[in-house]
Protein backbone atom coordinates (compact mmCIF):
# COMPACT_ATOMS: atom_id res chain seq x y z
CA UNK A 1 0.00 0.00 0.00
CA UNK A 2 2.71 2.38 1.18
CA UNK A 3 4.82 1.77 -2.19
CA UNK A 4 1.58 2.54 -4.39
CA UNK A 5 0.47 5.58 -2.20
CA UNK A 6 -2.91 3.68 -1.56
CA UNK A 7 -5.08 4.88 1.26
CA UNK A 8 -6.07 0.89 2.15
CA UNK A 9 -6.00 -2.19 0.53
CA UNK A 10 -8.28 -1.49 -3.05
CA UNK A 11 -8.30 -5.79 -3.21
CA UNK A 12 -8.86 -7.63 -0.28
CA UNK A 13 -12.02 -6.98 2.41
CA UNK A 14 -12.30 -3.34 0.02
CA UNK A 15 -15.88 -3.37 0.33
CA UNK A 16 -17.04 -1.12 2.61
CA UNK A 17 -20.50 0.56 1.26
CA UNK A 18 -22.20 0.49 -2.05
CA UNK A 19 -19.89 2.77 -3.51
CA UNK A 20 -16.92 0.18 -3.38
CA UNK A 21 -19.30 -2.32 -5.62
CA UNK A 22 -18.29 -1.82 -9.16
CA UNK A 23 -21.54 -1.60 -11.82
CA UNK A 24 -20.94 -3.66 -14.52
CA UNK A 25 -24.35 -3.65 -16.50
CA UNK A 26 -25.45 -7.38 -15.62
CA UNK A 27 -24.54 -6.36 -11.86
CA UNK A 28 -26.63 -3.48 -11.90
CA UNK A 29 -29.41 -5.84 -13.46
CA UNK A 30 -29.02 -8.25 -10.71
CA UNK A 31 -28.62 -5.57 -7.72
CA UNK A 32 -32.38 -3.85 -9.29
CA UNK A 33 -33.99 -7.46 -9.65
CA UNK A 34 -32.73 -8.52 -6.08
CA UNK A 35 -34.31 -5.07 -4.68
CA UNK A 36 -37.60 -5.34 -6.20
CA UNK A 37 -38.11 -8.74 -5.10
CA UNK A 38 -37.31 -7.98 -1.66
CA UNK A 39 -39.42 -4.67 -1.53
CA UNK A 40 -42.62 -5.93 -4.29
CA UNK A 41 -42.11 -9.80 -4.23
CA UNK A 42 -41.26 -11.92 -6.94
CA UNK A 43 -39.13 -14.56 -7.46
CA UNK A 44 -35.50 -14.64 -9.14
CA UNK A 45 -32.28 -16.74 -8.80
CA UNK A 46 -28.97 -15.16 -8.63
CA UNK A 47 -26.29 -17.25 -10.39
CA UNK A 48 -22.81 -17.10 -10.53
CA UNK A 49 -19.24 -18.91 -10.36
CA UNK A 50 -17.63 -18.66 -7.02
CA UNK A 51 -15.90 -15.74 -6.71
CA UNK A 52 -18.34 -13.67 -9.44
CA UNK A 53 -19.81 -11.17 -6.10
CA UNK A 54 -23.00 -12.87 -5.03
CA UNK A 55 -22.59 -12.67 -1.15
CA UNK A 56 -21.44 -8.70 -2.36
CA UNK A 57 -24.96 -8.30 -3.58
CA UNK A 58 -26.29 -9.72 -0.93
CA UNK A 59 -24.83 -7.65 1.33
CA UNK A 60 -25.35 -4.63 -0.64
CA UNK A 61 -29.15 -5.36 -0.47
CA UNK A 62 -29.10 -5.42 2.97
CA UNK A 63 -27.76 -2.25 3.32
CA UNK A 64 -29.75 -0.93 0.79
CA UNK A 65 -33.31 -1.76 2.25
CA UNK A 66 -31.34 -0.41 5.86
CA UNK A 67 -30.27 2.55 3.88
CA UNK A 68 -33.50 3.43 2.36
CA UNK A 69 -35.65 3.01 5.27
CA UNK A 70 -37.61 -0.03 3.69
CA UNK A 71 -39.91 -2.15 6.56
CA UNK A 72 -38.57 -5.65 4.84
CA UNK A 73 -37.91 -8.68 6.96
CA UNK A 74 -35.47 -10.45 5.58
CA UNK A 75 -35.36 -14.43 6.09
CA UNK A 76 -32.58 -16.50 5.67
CA UNK A 77 -32.52 -19.84 6.89
CA UNK A 78 -29.00 -21.23 8.42
CA UNK A 79 -27.83 -23.18 5.33
CA UNK A 80 -24.13 -24.23 7.02
CA UNK A 81 -22.78 -27.66 5.40
CA UNK A 82 -26.37 -28.03 3.15
CA UNK A 83 -26.64 -30.67 0.78
CA UNK A 84 -28.57 -31.94 -1.69
CA UNK A 85 -29.37 -35.05 -0.21
CA UNK A 86 -29.02 -36.90 3.36
CA UNK A 87 -25.92 -38.89 2.09
CA UNK A 88 -24.06 -35.97 1.38
CA UNK A 89 -25.00 -33.63 4.40
CA UNK A 90 -27.71 -32.20 5.64
CA UNK A 91 -30.83 -30.77 3.83
CA UNK A 92 -32.65 -27.97 3.91
CA UNK A 93 -36.51 -28.95 3.88
CA UNK A 94 -39.69 -26.88 3.35
CA UNK A 95 -39.85 -27.79 7.39
CA UNK A 96 -36.86 -25.79 8.02
CA UNK A 97 -37.66 -23.12 5.77
CA UNK A 98 -40.93 -22.80 7.11
CA UNK A 99 -39.86 -22.47 10.90
CA UNK A 100 -37.15 -20.04 9.38
CA UNK A 101 -40.38 -17.79 8.17
CA UNK A 102 -42.12 -18.18 11.50
CA UNK A 103 -38.92 -16.89 13.64
CA UNK A 104 -38.49 -13.81 11.72
CA UNK A 105 -42.24 -12.71 11.52
CA UNK A 106 -43.36 -13.96 14.88
CA UNK A 107 -40.27 -14.67 17.16
CA UNK A 108 -41.16 -17.40 20.01
CA UNK A 109 -44.17 -19.03 17.97
CA UNK A 110 -43.85 -22.25 18.04
CA UNK A 111 -44.18 -24.21 14.58
CA UNK A 112 -46.92 -26.71 14.65
CA UNK A 113 -45.77 -30.28 13.69
CA UNK A 114 -48.40 -31.38 11.07
CA UNK A 115 -47.62 -29.32 7.84
CA UNK A 116 -50.79 -28.15 6.54
CA UNK A 117 -51.35 -26.72 10.15
CA UNK A 118 -48.15 -25.24 9.98
CA UNK A 119 -48.38 -23.91 6.43
CA UNK A 120 -51.92 -22.48 7.83
CA UNK A 121 -50.05 -21.11 10.77
CA UNK A 122 -47.13 -19.32 8.55
CA UNK A 123 -49.75 -17.65 5.63
CA UNK A 124 -51.67 -16.00 9.10
CA UNK A 125 -47.94 -14.57 10.75
CA UNK A 126 -47.45 -13.33 7.11
CA UNK A 127 -50.97 -11.44 7.00
CA UNK A 128 -50.73 -9.76 10.34
CA UNK A 129 -47.01 -8.87 9.60
CA UNK A 130 -48.13 -7.62 6.39
CA UNK A 131 -50.99 -5.59 7.80
CA UNK A 132 -48.40 -3.83 9.89
CA UNK A 133 -46.49 -2.70 6.61
CA UNK A 134 -43.98 -5.35 6.38
CA UNK A 135 -42.70 -6.66 3.12
CA UNK A 136 -40.91 -10.53 3.51
CA UNK A 137 -38.37 -11.57 1.57
CA UNK A 138 -36.80 -15.02 1.69
CA UNK A 139 -33.36 -15.43 0.81
CA UNK A 140 -31.22 -18.74 0.48
CA UNK A 141 -28.07 -18.79 -0.22
CA UNK A 142 -25.72 -22.17 -1.52
CA UNK A 143 -29.10 -22.49 -3.27
CA UNK A 144 -27.35 -24.80 -5.18
CA UNK A 145 -27.64 -27.51 -2.56
CA UNK A 146 -31.04 -27.22 -2.52
CA UNK A 147 -32.69 -30.92 -2.91
CA UNK A 148 -35.54 -30.93 -5.54
CA UNK A 149 -38.41 -31.54 -3.18
CA UNK A 150 -37.74 -28.29 -1.75
CA UNK A 151 -37.27 -26.31 -4.85
CA UNK A 152 -40.61 -27.59 -6.10
CA UNK A 153 -42.01 -26.59 -2.10
CA UNK A 154 -40.85 -23.21 -3.10
CA UNK A 155 -44.02 -22.95 -5.21
CA UNK A 156 -46.22 -22.91 -2.71
CA UNK A 157 -44.34 -20.51 -0.14
CA UNK A 158 -44.05 -18.16 -3.32
CA UNK A 159 -48.35 -18.23 -3.89
CA UNK A 160 -48.92 -17.57 -0.10
CA UNK A 161 -50.55 -14.10 -0.67
CA UNK A 162 -53.13 -11.61 1.26
CA UNK A 163 -55.89 -10.67 -1.40
CA UNK A 164 -54.28 -9.96 -4.28
CA UNK A 165 -50.90 -9.27 -3.04
CA UNK A 166 -47.86 -12.05 -2.55
CA UNK A 167 -46.80 -12.01 1.11
CA UNK A 168 -43.36 -13.59 -0.12
CA UNK A 169 -40.76 -12.58 -2.10
CA UNK A 170 -37.91 -14.98 -2.75
CA UNK A 171 -34.28 -14.78 -4.09
CA UNK A 172 -32.23 -18.17 -4.41
CA UNK A 173 -28.76 -17.31 -4.67
CA UNK A 174 -26.34 -20.02 -5.89
CA UNK A 175 -23.47 -21.48 -8.06
CA UNK A 176 -23.84 -22.49 -11.91
CA UNK A 177 -25.48 -25.77 -10.33
CA UNK A 178 -28.57 -23.78 -9.09
CA UNK A 179 -29.02 -22.79 -13.65
CA UNK A 180 -28.92 -26.66 -14.12
CA UNK A 181 -31.21 -27.31 -11.66
CA UNK A 182 -33.57 -24.92 -12.72
CA UNK A 183 -33.78 -25.89 -16.29
CA UNK A 184 -36.88 -25.41 -18.46
CA UNK A 185 -35.82 -29.44 -19.52
CA UNK A 186 -35.99 -30.53 -15.98
CA UNK A 187 -39.61 -31.88 -15.61
CA UNK A 188 -39.53 -32.06 -11.91
CA UNK A 189 -39.00 -28.34 -11.33
CA UNK A 190 -41.49 -27.37 -14.54
CA UNK A 191 -43.59 -25.15 -12.25
CA UNK A 192 -41.03 -23.75 -10.24
CA UNK A 193 -39.56 -22.33 -13.16
CA UNK A 194 -42.29 -20.94 -14.86
CA UNK A 195 -42.20 -18.55 -11.86
CA UNK A 196 -38.61 -17.77 -11.15
CA UNK A 197 -36.72 -15.58 -13.15
CA UNK A 198 -32.92 -16.70 -13.31
CA UNK A 199 -30.42 -13.85 -13.81
CA UNK A 200 -26.65 -14.59 -14.03
CA UNK A 201 -23.07 -12.23 -13.25
CA UNK A 202 -21.17 -12.92 -15.94
CA UNK A 203 -17.07 -12.75 -15.75
CA UNK A 204 -15.19 -9.13 -16.55
CA UNK A 205 -14.82 -9.21 -19.96
CA UNK A 206 -15.75 -7.27 -23.02
CA UNK A 207 -13.09 -4.79 -21.80
CA UNK A 208 -14.46 -4.63 -18.30
CA UNK A 209 -11.69 -5.77 -16.33
CA UNK A 210 -9.60 -2.21 -16.96
CA UNK A 211 -13.10 -0.30 -15.86
CA UNK A 212 -12.95 -2.70 -12.60
CA UNK A 213 -9.29 -2.07 -11.57
CA UNK A 214 -9.65 1.53 -12.47
CA UNK A 215 -12.55 1.89 -10.15
CA UNK A 216 -10.90 -0.46 -7.20
CA UNK A 217 -7.74 1.71 -7.24
CA UNK A 218 -9.80 4.92 -7.34
CA UNK A 219 -11.82 3.99 -4.20
CA UNK A 220 -8.29 2.82 -2.43
CA UNK A 221 -6.94 6.68 -3.66
CA UNK A 222 -4.73 5.71 -6.34
CA UNK A 223 -4.41 6.57 -10.00
CA UNK A 224 -4.23 2.81 -12.16
CA UNK A 225 -1.76 4.35 -14.49
CA UNK A 226 0.63 5.09 -11.94
CA UNK A 227 0.78 1.60 -10.79
CA UNK A 228 -0.05 -0.52 -13.58
CA UNK A 229 0.06 -0.47 -17.82
CA UNK A 230 -2.02 -1.77 -20.12
CA UNK A 231 0.36 -4.90 -20.33
CA UNK A 232 -0.30 -6.00 -17.03
CA UNK A 233 -3.96 -5.94 -17.80
CA UNK A 234 -3.77 -7.75 -20.57
CA UNK A 235 -1.87 -10.31 -18.83
CA UNK A 236 -4.88 -10.88 -16.15
CA UNK A 237 -7.16 -11.37 -18.85
CA UNK A 238 -4.59 -13.61 -20.39
CA UNK A 239 -3.87 -15.92 -17.53
CA UNK A 240 -7.49 -15.93 -16.04
CA UNK A 241 -8.83 -17.30 -19.38
CA UNK A 242 -8.77 -21.21 -19.84
CA UNK A 243 -8.61 -23.19 -23.12
CA UNK A 244 -9.97 -26.56 -23.99
CA UNK A 245 -11.24 -28.62 -26.77
CA UNK A 246 -14.18 -29.96 -27.19
CA UNK A 247 -16.29 -31.40 -29.94
CA UNK A 248 -16.76 -28.16 -31.58
CA UNK A 249 -12.87 -27.10 -31.90
CA UNK A 250 -10.66 -24.84 -28.74
CA UNK A 251 -13.46 -23.19 -26.62
CA UNK A 252 -12.14 -20.09 -24.23
CA UNK A 253 -13.39 -20.11 -20.47
CA UNK A 254 -13.36 -17.26 -18.57
CA UNK A 255 -12.49 -16.98 -14.82
CA UNK A 256 -12.15 -13.37 -14.67
CA UNK A 257 -14.51 -12.84 -11.50
CA UNK A 258 -13.76 -10.28 -9.09
CA UNK A 259 -12.06 -12.78 -6.33
CA UNK A 260 -9.68 -14.47 -9.09
CA UNK A 261 -8.87 -10.97 -9.93
CA UNK A 262 -8.49 -9.34 -6.62
CA UNK A 263 -5.98 -12.34 -5.81
CA UNK A 264 -3.66 -12.18 -8.96
CA UNK A 265 -3.68 -8.57 -9.20
CA UNK A 266 -3.16 -8.31 -5.64
CA UNK A 267 -0.04 -10.86 -5.52
CA UNK A 268 1.66 -8.53 -8.57
CA UNK A 269 1.51 -5.77 -6.78
CA UNK A 270 2.83 -7.81 -3.84
CA UNK A 271 5.62 -8.46 -5.77
CA UNK A 272 6.18 -5.48 -7.57
CA UNK A 273 6.46 -3.62 -4.24
CA UNK A 274 9.19 -5.95 -3.15
CA UNK A 275 11.10 -5.38 -5.91
CA UNK A 276 10.32 -1.75 -6.32
CA UNK A 277 8.71 -2.39 -9.34
CA UNK A 278 5.94 -1.05 -11.74
CA UNK A 279 3.39 -3.88 -12.25
CA UNK A 280 3.86 -5.12 -16.12
CA UNK A 281 2.53 -7.90 -18.17
CA UNK A 282 5.62 -9.73 -17.26
CA UNK A 283 5.18 -9.23 -13.57
CA UNK A 284 1.42 -10.49 -14.00
CA UNK A 285 2.63 -13.69 -15.91
CA UNK A 286 5.46 -14.26 -12.97
CA UNK A 287 2.79 -14.30 -10.12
Amino acid sequence: RRYFGLVRDPFNDEIRSAEDVYMTPDVRYVREAMFQTACHGGFVAVVGESGAGKSTLREDLQDRINRDGRQVITIEPYVLAMEDNDVKGKTLKAAHIAAAILEAVSPGTRPYRDSEARFRQIHRALQESAKAGNKHVLMIEEAHGLPIPTLKHLKRFFELKNGFDRLLGIVLIGQTELAQKLSENNPAVREVVQRCEVVTLLPLTDGRLAGYLKHKIERAGGDITKIMDESAIDAVAERLTVRGRSGRGVEEHSLLYPLAVNNLVSAAMNQAAELQMPVDGDMVRGV
